[in-house]
């Protein structure tokens, strides 16, 4: 039988963190490890890590330095690649997956695989907001055919992209396409990822897997939102975006996208300082290029 490692990164969301690991421990269909990055919590997060330790199939990982979400992805995907998994299922530290969410997930990838006649690269769940609604920034970008697989009885639709909120990648992918980009910090690091593997062919969303992205607010990703207490995130965002646009797709998509900020800020009414501010990390992502790290393993 194949083996996972569930992947859990977290940051100072002690009150939230043990929630989110009872459910992984608690799946029907369990996986072989449980992997949990540490991003230097200053909360007291350690002391709710002591109580999973020891326990059989968990490993904690403890950075010194906090390497954002995909810092902490980069190193817990390669830390199951190195425990020899065929499998990794990643997400945040406010995500609860349904019980059957990890069964669900590996048995849809293989039904579609198998109807495909080819190699997915990865399977995510349907996320809901905590009210049961479609959770507003983990709505995954199907593909021209998305139907493919519903239309021959399967519950499962074709996508382009999604984001970490539990997504399960075969063992192969990471050995071909390598990690998350450590060097983007927060923010479409998914998006390139899964772009990144989605050259190997589809992923698949899994409508019978499902978890709850506990989120204050429902609401996803809009340049019209930017004030001076979110701005250090949509920096990220926007030299992250513009370095992929550029340099992973075209001169005419990066202008498209810098159109796209622009009329976000602007309907969004948000101060001329700020925007400054955003331009020039649009500007820093043209000589921003990081390159994919390969995965080690020990075996």
């Amino acid at each position: 039988m194949s083996t996972v490692a569930a992947v859990v990164v977290t940051y100072n969301r002690k009150d939230k963190l043990p929630k989110v690991l009872d459910h992984v421990l608690a799946q029907s269909r369990k996986p072989e490890w449980l992997v949990i990055v540490d991003n230097a919590s200053t909360d007291g997060t350690d002391e709710v890590l002591k109580r999973y330790e020891g326990l059989d199939g968990v490993v904690i990982v403890r950075l010194t330095e906090n390497t954002g979400g995909a810092g902490g992805f980069a190193t817990g995907m390669n830390k199951g690649y190195e425990l020899g998994a065929d499998f990794v299922w990643i997400m945040d530290d406010d995500c609860y997956a349904n019980s059957d969410a990890l069964e669900e997930l590996v048995n849809g990838l293989a039904k579609a695989e198998a109807e495909m006649g080819m190699q997915l690269p990865f399977a995510c769940s349907l996320v809901r907001w905590v009210d049961g609604s479609i959770c507003e920034m983990n709505n995954p970008v199907t593909t021209w055919d998305w139907g493919r697989l519903i239309a021959k009885g399967q519950e499962n639709v074709l996508v382009q992209h999604c984001s970490f909120v539990s997504v399960l990648f075969p063992r192969w992918a990471l050995t071909k396409h390598g990690l998350p980009l450590r060097e983007y910090f927060i923010w479409f690091d998914d998006q390139e990822y899964t772009l990144r593997v989605n050259k190997s062919g589809p992923g698949v969303q899994v409508l019978r897997s499902v978890v709850v992205h506990d989120l204050g607010v429902n609401r996803g990703v809009n340049f019209s939102d930017v004030n001076a207490s979110n701005l250090w995130k949509f920096e990220y965002g926007a030299r992250n975006e513009a370095s992929y646009r550029l340099h992973h797709e075209n001169p005419v998509a990066f202008a498209k996208f810098v159109v796209r900020v622009h009329q976000g800020l602007k309907g969004g009414r948000v101060p001329w300082g700020l925007r400054l501010k955003l331009f020039r990390k649009i500007v820093e992502g043209v000589k921003f290029n990081p390159k994919p790290e390969m995965p080690r393993s020990v075996l």
